[in-house]
């Protein structure tokens, strides 16, 4: 029938044109103003509401910083000391309990190998070393006493805290170099001190400073090769042997120093690389840190439940707000939109703190321990994109709550 309207029509006004009404859009200003809204009337409640966030992410951010402070030392030191020196010790023997010892001219082959740069050795020798003649000779405070060549310390890259090193003139003489552990345990704190080696007294030449490569040289007296030789009965058998090879060669050198020791017995020289020591504790130094990561994500798991709570609270204090506003043609879109950017904001500014209170941890940390201070860029993105995302998850229920309200229902609850 003509005379009838279709269903669902509202009745034409003579003289007006119908318009559909449309929702206007908000654009990132309006959202950032509507969203921080909440934030700017409750500040303690934002700060509260954040510090959980930002301790979860200082306690991440400050173990990664510290682990990668600690491993960037390792490799400085490694850079320092080098991973291109190489150590031949004798080995064990065909038969159990038999005695192998390295030729008396390792030195000298181990110096003609192609790609070798230095190369030094150590004898052990059968004596202690004491302050004095008159303490007993079972006292040995841990204290070995080897014979050195004048190469030896090159080799290591070592230094001598005070005094001179093993050298030609006072080589052959009864002078004695400490590793700085030895002339710890001695009481030893300046060159020109006697100690008494064997039956005589021997004269501190110098004091060596740390090695980390050589632990056993620091823990040691040090005397001239040839002066070991004629005064305290070294064989001269090397039980040490020390090369520094180029970087290229490295590998090359590590299969044939054996071989070129005793070419006819090669399985009774033991090479060794001493820098694998400090590589394998800069690959592990991060391995402790994966319990505290843990504690660091449960702290900011229990902070995103706060902000979750938070944002709860705000909407239900809010309502007569979500009423006024959905009654003035907003949608449950742009409702939802003002909450969880609420919600990104909060953890955010958490977030934000965090990693700035876990710089400075990490900053105070490497600064009292002497070590350099290094967070790395993806730790501190990687800790901000998580709050983000925490922030987006506990946001979400809050803000799909409040774009459920009915509009009268919102406004005769205010």
């Amino acid at each position: 029938m003509r005379g009838r309207r279709k269903k669902g029509r509202a009745p034409a006004v003579p003289g007006r044109r119908a318009v559909a009404l449309k929702a206007r859009r908000l654009g990132p200003r309006d959202v950032l103003h509507v969203g921080s809204a909440g934030l700017r009337s409750r500040p303690v409640r934002v700060v509260l509401s954040a510090l959980g966030i930002a301790i979860g992410i200082a306690t991440m951010i400050a173990v990664v910083g510290i682990s990668a402070s600690s491993q960037a030392q390792l490799l400085q030191r490694l850079d320092a000391l080098g991973t291109n020196m190489l150590v031949a010790e004798p080995g064990e023997g065909m038969f159990s309990g038999q005695e192998v010892k390295l030729p008396k001219d390792a030195v000298g082959m181990v110096g003609r190998m192609e790609g070798v740069e230095r190369v030094g050795a150590t004898g052990d020798l059968r004596h202690s070393v004491r302050r004095s003649r008159l303490i007993p000779e079972e006292e040995t405070g841990g204290i070995a006493v080897k014979a050195a060549t004048e190469g030896l310390l090159g080799v290591l890259r070592g230094t001598t805290a005070s005094g001179t090193w093993l050298n030609a003139a006072n080589g052959r003489y009864p002078a004695v170099v400490l590793g700085h552990v030895a002339a710890e345990r001695l009481g030893i704190d300046r060159p020109g001190r006697q100690v008494w080696i064997g039956d005589r007294y021997f004269t501190v030449a110098g004091i060596l400073d740390p090695l980390p490569l050589a632990p056993g040289i620091e823990r040691s007296a040090l005397v001239g090769w040839e002066s070991a030789q004629r005064l305290l009965g070294f064989d001269g058998h090397p039980t040490a042997v020390y090369e520094r090879s180029t970087d290229a060669s490295v590998r090359q050198v590590q299969r044939l120093l054996a071989p070129t020791i005793d070419p006819r017995n090669p399985q009774n020289v033991a090479v060794s690389d001493p820098s694998e020591a400090l590589k394998a504790k800069a690959a592990t130094e991060g391995a402790f840190s994966t319990l505290l990561l843990g504690l660091g994500g449960i702290a900011l798991l229990v902070g995103g439940v706060g902000v979750a709570n938070t944002m709860i609270i705000s909407v239900l204090e809010r309502r007569h707000e979500i009423g006024l506003r959905r009654s003035l043609g907003a949608t449950r879109g742009q409702i939802r939109i003002q909450f969880v950017t609420e919600s990104l904001m909060l953890s955010g500014l958490g977030g934000v703190a965090g990693v700035a209170l876990g710089a400075a941890a990490t900053g105070v940390y490497a600064t009292t321990g002497g070590l350099p201070w290094v967070v790395p860029p993806w730790a501190g993105g990687a800790g901000f994109a998580a709050t983000l995302a925490i922030g987006t998850v506990a946001g979400l229920y809050p803000a799909v709550r409040a774009s459920r309200q009915p509009p009268t229902a919102a406004l005769a609850t205010g």
